[in-house]
Protein backbone atom coordinates (compact mmCIF):
# COMPACT_ATOMS: atom_id res chain seq x y z
CA UNK A 1 0.00 0.00 0.00
CA UNK A 2 1.25 3.39 -0.91
CA UNK A 3 2.37 6.02 1.42
CA UNK A 4 0.45 9.05 1.50
CA UNK A 5 3.31 11.89 1.57
CA UNK A 6 2.85 14.64 3.88
CA UNK A 7 1.47 17.61 2.22
CA UNK A 8 -0.03 21.24 3.86
CA UNK A 9 -2.18 22.85 1.29
CA UNK A 10 -1.95 26.66 0.97
CA UNK A 11 -4.55 28.60 2.75
CA UNK A 12 -4.82 30.93 -0.06
CA UNK A 13 -3.23 32.39 -2.84
CA UNK A 14 -0.36 34.75 -2.06
CA UNK A 15 0.71 38.41 -3.73
CA UNK A 16 2.10 37.70 -7.02
CA UNK A 17 3.99 40.56 -9.16
CA UNK A 18 1.76 42.70 -11.36
CA UNK A 19 1.41 41.57 -15.16
CA UNK A 20 4.37 42.25 -17.17
CA UNK A 21 6.36 42.80 -14.50
CA UNK A 22 10.16 43.46 -16.53
CA UNK A 23 8.28 42.95 -19.82
CA UNK A 24 9.83 45.82 -22.42
CA UNK A 25 13.16 47.34 -22.39
CA UNK A 26 12.64 49.95 -20.07
CA UNK A 27 11.19 47.34 -17.30
CA UNK A 28 13.48 44.87 -17.82
CA UNK A 29 16.35 47.62 -16.99
CA UNK A 30 14.63 48.70 -13.86
CA UNK A 31 14.48 44.62 -12.70
CA UNK A 32 17.72 44.31 -13.73
CA UNK A 33 18.78 47.14 -10.77
CA UNK A 34 16.15 45.89 -8.66
CA UNK A 35 17.22 42.33 -8.09
CA UNK A 36 20.27 43.83 -7.10
CA UNK A 37 19.21 45.53 -4.50
CA UNK A 38 19.79 44.01 -1.31
CA UNK A 39 18.58 46.03 1.64
CA UNK A 40 15.29 45.56 0.96
CA UNK A 41 13.38 42.06 0.98
CA UNK A 42 11.53 40.52 -1.54
CA UNK A 43 8.78 40.44 0.20
CA UNK A 44 8.48 44.20 0.89
CA UNK A 45 9.47 44.85 -2.40
CA UNK A 46 6.58 42.64 -3.49
CA UNK A 47 4.46 44.82 -1.62
CA UNK A 48 6.00 48.34 -3.08
CA UNK A 49 5.78 47.01 -6.38
CA UNK A 50 1.56 45.92 -5.80
CA UNK A 51 1.20 49.26 -4.75
CA UNK A 52 3.14 51.06 -8.01
CA UNK A 53 2.41 49.04 -10.28
CA UNK A 54 5.39 48.21 -12.89
CA UNK A 55 9.38 47.92 -11.57
CA UNK A 56 9.67 50.65 -13.26
CA UNK A 57 8.12 52.79 -10.75
CA UNK A 58 9.02 50.67 -7.87
CA UNK A 59 12.83 51.74 -8.68
CA UNK A 60 12.40 55.30 -8.64
CA UNK A 61 10.39 55.30 -5.55
CA UNK A 62 13.16 53.58 -3.87
CA UNK A 63 15.78 56.42 -6.01
CA UNK A 64 12.81 58.98 -4.49
CA UNK A 65 13.28 57.75 -0.70
CA UNK A 66 10.13 56.79 -0.87
CA UNK A 67 11.11 52.93 -0.13
CA UNK A 68 14.14 50.99 1.04
CA UNK A 69 17.24 52.21 2.78
CA UNK A 70 19.41 54.99 2.55
CA UNK A 71 21.78 52.03 0.93
CA UNK A 72 19.19 51.53 -1.53
CA UNK A 73 19.13 54.56 -2.73
CA UNK A 74 22.57 55.42 -2.83
CA UNK A 75 23.15 51.87 -4.99
CA UNK A 76 20.61 52.16 -7.31
CA UNK A 77 21.99 55.50 -8.30
CA UNK A 78 25.22 53.85 -9.00
CA UNK A 79 23.69 50.50 -10.50
CA UNK A 80 23.43 50.48 -14.49
CA UNK A 81 21.84 47.87 -16.24
CA UNK A 82 23.95 47.19 -18.51
CA UNK A 83 26.75 45.80 -16.58
CA UNK A 84 24.69 43.71 -14.51
CA UNK A 85 23.42 41.80 -17.86
CA UNK A 86 27.03 41.83 -19.36
CA UNK A 87 28.29 40.63 -15.95
CA UNK A 88 25.31 37.88 -16.49
CA UNK A 89 26.41 37.30 -19.95
CA UNK A 90 29.82 36.97 -18.93
CA UNK A 91 29.38 34.15 -16.40
CA UNK A 92 26.98 32.50 -19.87
CA UNK A 93 24.12 33.32 -17.68
CA UNK A 94 20.53 34.88 -18.78
CA UNK A 95 18.34 37.33 -17.07
CA UNK A 96 14.40 35.44 -16.91
CA UNK A 97 12.40 37.91 -15.50
CA UNK A 98 8.99 37.00 -14.12
CA UNK A 99 7.54 38.68 -17.48
CA UNK A 100 9.33 35.93 -19.45
CA UNK A 101 7.34 32.45 -20.66
CA UNK A 102 10.62 30.67 -19.45
CA UNK A 103 10.02 31.69 -15.70
CA UNK A 104 9.30 28.69 -13.96
CA UNK A 105 5.18 28.16 -13.63
CA UNK A 106 5.78 26.33 -10.17
CA UNK A 107 7.40 29.27 -8.92
CA UNK A 108 4.26 31.55 -9.43
CA UNK A 109 2.79 29.43 -7.21
CA UNK A 110 4.79 30.13 -3.95
CA UNK A 111 4.67 32.96 -1.21
CA UNK A 112 7.34 35.44 -2.09
CA UNK A 113 8.50 34.59 -5.53
CA UNK A 114 11.50 35.85 -7.10
CA UNK A 115 11.10 38.64 -9.68
CA UNK A 116 13.64 37.39 -11.42
CA UNK A 117 16.03 34.72 -11.90
CA UNK A 118 19.40 34.34 -13.61
CA UNK A 119 19.78 30.68 -15.12
CA UNK A 120 22.49 28.78 -16.73
CA UNK A 121 21.10 25.83 -18.61
CA UNK A 122 17.00 24.90 -18.32
CA UNK A 123 14.92 25.48 -15.77
CA UNK A 124 12.20 22.48 -15.24
CA UNK A 125 8.93 23.93 -16.48
CA UNK A 126 7.01 20.88 -15.25
CA UNK A 127 6.97 20.65 -11.39
CA UNK A 128 6.14 17.04 -11.49
CA UNK A 129 9.39 16.17 -12.92
CA UNK A 130 11.54 17.71 -10.17
CA UNK A 131 12.14 16.80 -6.65
CA UNK A 132 14.67 18.59 -4.60
CA UNK A 133 17.02 16.36 -2.32
CA UNK A 134 18.57 18.17 0.98
CA UNK A 135 20.01 17.37 3.99
CA UNK A 136 23.43 17.93 6.77
CA UNK A 137 26.50 19.88 5.23
CA UNK A 138 28.75 18.05 7.60
CA UNK A 139 27.00 14.33 7.33
CA UNK A 140 28.06 10.96 7.54
CA UNK A 141 29.65 8.60 5.83
CA UNK A 142 25.82 7.00 5.79
CA UNK A 143 24.03 9.63 4.92
CA UNK A 144 26.16 10.62 1.69
CA UNK A 145 25.64 6.94 0.17
CA UNK A 146 22.21 7.40 0.60
CA UNK A 147 22.09 10.95 -1.05
CA UNK A 148 24.24 9.82 -3.97
CA UNK A 149 21.90 6.56 -4.46
CA UNK A 150 19.16 9.31 -4.41
CA UNK A 151 20.16 11.43 -6.98
CA UNK A 152 21.61 8.51 -9.11
CA UNK A 153 17.33 6.79 -8.88
CA UNK A 154 15.90 9.86 -9.18
CA UNK A 155 18.29 10.88 -12.58
CA UNK A 156 17.59 7.18 -14.07
CA UNK A 157 13.60 7.66 -14.11
CA UNK A 158 13.97 11.35 -15.91
CA UNK A 159 13.84 13.27 -12.71
CA UNK A 160 15.09 16.78 -12.47
CA UNK A 161 17.10 16.61 -9.71
CA UNK A 162 17.47 19.82 -7.34
CA UNK A 163 19.32 21.45 -4.49
CA UNK A 164 21.93 23.99 -3.13
CA UNK A 165 25.49 22.50 -4.29
CA UNK A 166 26.71 23.07 -0.61
CA UNK A 167 28.85 20.45 0.67
CA UNK A 168 27.51 17.31 2.27
CA UNK A 169 23.93 16.23 1.16
CA UNK A 170 23.71 18.22 -1.68
CA UNK A 171 26.81 17.91 -3.05
CA UNK A 172 26.17 13.77 -3.15
CA UNK A 173 23.13 14.42 -4.85
CA UNK A 174 24.05 16.03 -7.43
CA UNK A 175 26.75 13.62 -7.96
CA UNK A 176 24.51 11.04 -8.12
CA UNK A 177 22.57 12.79 -10.56
CA UNK A 178 25.72 13.42 -12.26
CA UNK A 179 26.75 9.43 -12.25
CA UNK A 180 24.14 8.42 -14.50
CA UNK A 181 24.15 11.94 -17.02
CA UNK A 182 20.75 12.84 -14.99
CA UNK A 183 19.67 15.91 -14.88
CA UNK A 184 20.15 17.99 -11.54
CA UNK A 185 19.51 21.85 -10.86
CA UNK A 186 21.42 23.83 -8.25
CA UNK A 187 20.25 27.35 -6.63
CA UNK A 188 23.04 29.02 -5.24
CA UNK A 189 22.34 31.85 -2.17
CA UNK A 190 25.16 33.93 -4.19
CA UNK A 191 25.90 34.90 -7.98
CA UNK A 192 26.26 32.60 -10.29
CA UNK A 193 29.78 33.47 -10.81
CA UNK A 194 30.41 32.86 -6.75
CA UNK A 195 30.61 29.48 -6.49
CA UNK A 196 30.07 28.39 -2.42
CA UNK A 197 31.31 26.92 -0.72
CA UNK A 198 34.43 28.37 -2.13
CA UNK A 199 36.37 24.21 -1.96
CA UNK A 200 32.61 23.03 -4.31
CA UNK A 201 33.75 25.33 -7.06
CA UNK A 202 34.64 22.21 -9.22
CA UNK A 203 30.81 20.38 -8.46
CA UNK A 204 29.15 24.22 -9.15
CA UNK A 205 31.22 23.87 -12.78
CA UNK A 206 30.27 20.92 -13.55
CA UNK A 207 26.89 21.51 -12.96
CA UNK A 208 27.06 24.43 -15.42
CA UNK A 209 28.31 22.47 -18.28
CA UNK A 210 26.12 19.48 -17.41
CA UNK A 211 22.67 20.54 -15.39
CA UNK A 212 21.42 24.32 -14.36
CA UNK A 213 22.50 26.92 -12.45
CA UNK A 214 19.69 29.16 -10.78
CA UNK A 215 19.91 32.13 -8.69
CA UNK A 216 17.64 35.10 -7.47
CA UNK A 217 20.98 37.42 -7.34
CA UNK A 218 23.04 38.85 -10.05
CA UNK A 219 26.86 38.04 -10.48
CA UNK A 220 29.59 38.80 -7.90
CA UNK A 221 26.80 39.02 -5.12
CA UNK A 222 28.64 36.89 -2.57
CA UNK A 223 27.20 34.58 -0.18
CA UNK A 224 25.33 35.90 2.74
CA UNK A 225 23.85 33.49 5.65
CA UNK A 226 20.41 35.16 5.65
CA UNK A 227 20.51 34.04 1.77
CA UNK A 228 20.75 30.47 2.24
CA UNK A 229 17.16 30.36 3.98
CA UNK A 230 15.52 32.43 1.14
CA UNK A 231 17.22 29.99 -1.18
CA UNK A 232 15.08 27.24 0.16
CA UNK A 233 11.89 28.73 -0.85
CA UNK A 234 13.28 28.58 -4.47
CA UNK A 235 14.48 24.91 -4.03
CA UNK A 236 11.54 23.91 -2.86
CA UNK A 237 9.01 26.32 -4.98
CA UNK A 238 10.83 24.21 -8.14
CA UNK A 239 9.80 20.56 -7.08
CA UNK A 240 6.83 18.16 -6.63
CA UNK A 241 8.64 16.93 -3.50
CA UNK A 242 11.32 17.42 -1.01
CA UNK A 243 13.13 14.53 0.23
CA UNK A 244 15.72 15.79 3.54
CA UNK A 245 18.94 13.12 4.46
CA UNK A 246 20.25 14.13 7.86
CA UNK A 247 19.94 17.43 9.35
CA UNK A 248 20.31 18.47 13.04
CA UNK A 249 17.87 20.82 15.14
CA UNK A 250 17.15 23.99 13.32
CA UNK A 251 18.84 22.78 10.36
CA UNK A 252 18.34 24.62 6.76
CA UNK A 253 17.17 21.18 5.57
CA UNK A 254 13.88 21.45 7.95
CA UNK A 255 13.27 25.46 6.40
CA UNK A 256 13.13 23.36 2.81
CA UNK A 257 10.90 21.08 3.91
CA UNK A 258 8.94 23.48 5.92
CA UNK A 259 8.33 25.54 2.47
CA UNK A 260 7.52 22.45 0.60
CA UNK A 261 5.00 21.99 3.14
CA UNK A 262 3.47 25.25 2.74
CA UNK A 263 3.81 25.42 -1.15
CA UNK A 264 1.32 22.28 -0.43
CA UNK A 265 4.23 19.75 -1.88
CA UNK A 266 5.52 16.26 -0.68
CA UNK A 267 7.51 16.00 1.52
CA UNK A 268 10.03 12.67 2.23
CA UNK A 269 12.36 12.00 4.84
CA UNK A 270 15.38 9.09 5.54
CA UNK A 271 15.31 8.26 8.70
CA UNK A 272 18.81 7.59 10.45
CA UNK A 273 19.21 6.44 14.20
CA UNK A 274 17.10 7.70 16.62
CA UNK A 275 20.32 8.77 18.81
CA UNK A 276 22.52 11.07 16.25
CA UNK A 277 21.99 14.05 16.42
CA UNK A 278 21.68 14.33 12.51
CA UNK A 279 18.78 12.41 13.01
CA UNK A 280 16.64 15.00 14.47
CA UNK A 281 15.07 16.88 11.36
CA UNK A 282 14.19 13.46 9.56
CA UNK A 283 12.81 12.32 12.11
CA UNK A 284 11.01 15.34 13.49
CA UNK A 285 9.44 15.58 9.91
CA UNK A 286 8.20 11.87 10.14
CA UNK A 287 6.69 12.02 13.13
CA UNK A 288 4.89 15.51 11.86
CA UNK A 289 3.51 13.30 9.07
CA UNK A 290 6.43 12.73 6.08
CA UNK A 291 6.53 9.98 4.43
CA UNK A 292 9.75 7.67 5.37
CA UNK A 293 12.07 6.00 2.86
CA UNK A 294 14.36 3.97 2.85
CA UNK A 295 15.94 4.47 -0.56
CA UNK A 296 15.13 5.39 -4.27
CA UNK A 297 12.98 2.79 -4.87
CA UNK A 298 10.58 3.91 -2.14
CA UNK A 299 10.85 7.25 -3.08
CA UNK A 300 9.98 6.47 -6.81
CA UNK A 301 7.31 3.89 -6.09
CA UNK A 302 5.13 6.90 -3.90
CA UNK A 303 6.15 9.76 -6.63
CA UNK A 304 4.84 7.26 -8.93
CA UNK A 305 8.35 7.09 -11.02
CA UNK A 306 9.76 4.20 -12.93
CA UNK A 307 13.14 3.53 -14.17
CA UNK A 308 13.22 3.05 -18.28
CA UNK A 309 15.58 0.61 -19.39
CA UNK A 310 15.17 3.17 -22.29
CA UNK A 311 16.97 5.74 -20.43
CA UNK A 312 19.72 3.24 -19.00
CA UNK A 313 20.91 2.32 -21.97
CA UNK A 314 21.37 6.34 -23.27
CA UNK A 315 22.18 7.44 -20.19
CA UNK A 316 24.87 4.26 -18.61
CA UNK A 317 27.96 3.15 -19.48
CA UNK A 318 27.19 -0.90 -19.59
CA UNK A 319 30.02 -2.79 -21.17
CA UNK A 320 28.43 -5.38 -23.77
CA UNK A 321 28.53 -8.36 -20.90
CA UNK A 322 26.87 -6.47 -18.97
CA UNK A 323 24.11 -4.98 -21.55
CA UNK A 324 23.69 -8.59 -22.92
CA UNK A 325 22.93 -10.11 -19.30
CA UNK A 326 20.37 -7.26 -18.07
CA UNK A 327 18.50 -7.84 -20.94
CA UNK A 328 18.00 -11.48 -20.64
CA UNK A 329 16.42 -10.63 -17.15
CA UNK A 330 13.42 -10.46 -18.42
CA UNK A 331 12.04 -12.47 -15.71
CA UNK A 332 12.87 -13.35 -12.07
CA UNK A 333 15.49 -15.61 -13.38
CA UNK A 334 18.22 -18.03 -11.91
CA UNK A 335 21.73 -17.45 -12.67
CA UNK A 336 22.51 -21.06 -14.68
CA UNK A 337 19.50 -20.08 -16.75
CA UNK A 338 20.35 -16.99 -17.62
CA UNK A 339 24.36 -18.87 -18.44
CA UNK A 340 22.86 -21.68 -20.60
CA UNK A 341 20.30 -18.98 -22.75
CA UNK A 342 23.38 -16.60 -23.16
CA UNK A 343 25.99 -19.43 -23.96
CA UNK A 344 28.06 -18.13 -20.64
CA UNK A 345 30.19 -19.92 -17.94
CA UNK A 346 27.90 -19.25 -14.41
CA UNK A 347 30.88 -17.81 -13.03
CA UNK A 348 31.10 -15.19 -15.24
CA UNK A 349 27.12 -14.10 -15.33
CA UNK A 350 26.86 -14.31 -11.35
CA UNK A 351 29.61 -11.61 -11.67
CA UNK A 352 28.21 -9.61 -14.20
CA UNK A 353 24.92 -9.69 -12.15
CA UNK A 354 26.87 -8.80 -8.75
CA UNK A 355 27.99 -6.01 -10.79
CA UNK A 356 24.45 -4.70 -11.87
CA UNK A 357 23.00 -5.08 -8.36
CA UNK A 358 25.70 -2.87 -7.21
CA UNK A 359 24.60 -0.23 -9.89
CA UNK A 360 20.93 -1.04 -8.94
CA UNK A 361 19.93 -2.67 -12.24
CA UNK A 362 18.85 -6.06 -10.86
CA UNK A 363 17.72 -7.44 -7.55
CA UNK A 364 18.82 -10.87 -5.80
CA UNK A 365 15.13 -12.29 -4.49
CA UNK A 366 15.65 -15.45 -3.47
CA UNK A 367 18.37 -16.49 -5.12
CA UNK A 368 16.57 -15.67 -8.39
CA UNK A 369 17.80 -12.31 -10.14
CA UNK A 370 15.17 -9.85 -11.53
CA UNK A 371 14.86 -6.39 -13.34
CA UNK A 372 14.55 -3.13 -11.55
CA UNK A 373 13.64 -1.55 -14.70
CA UNK A 374 10.74 -0.76 -16.49
CA UNK A 375 10.49 -3.31 -19.42
CA UNK A 376 10.75 -2.48 -23.39
CA UNK A 377 7.40 -1.93 -24.65
CA UNK A 378 8.93 -5.13 -27.39
CA UNK A 379 9.16 -6.97 -24.32
CA UNK A 380 4.89 -7.46 -24.18
CA UNK A 381 4.82 -8.10 -27.83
Amino acid sequence: MRAEPATRPPASPWPAWPDGFGAGEEERRALLVLSALRGITPRNMLALALERGSAANTLAAIARGQAGSEQDRAFARTLRAQDIEAAAEACGSRFVPWSSTEYPAQLRQIHDPPSALYVIGRVPSDVTLAVAVVGARRCTALGREAAHEIGRGLGLAGATVVSGAARGIDAATHEGALSVQGSTLAVLGSGLDVAYPFDGRSLVRRIAREGSLVSEYPPGVPPHAHHFPARNRIVAGLCRATVVVEGAERSGSMITAEHAMEFGRDVFAVAGAANSPLSHTPLQLIREGATLIRGSDDLLEDLGLELDGRRIERQVALDPVERRVLAEVIEPSLPDRLAAALGMSVSEVVGTLMRLELRGFVRNVGGRFETTLKPHPATHA
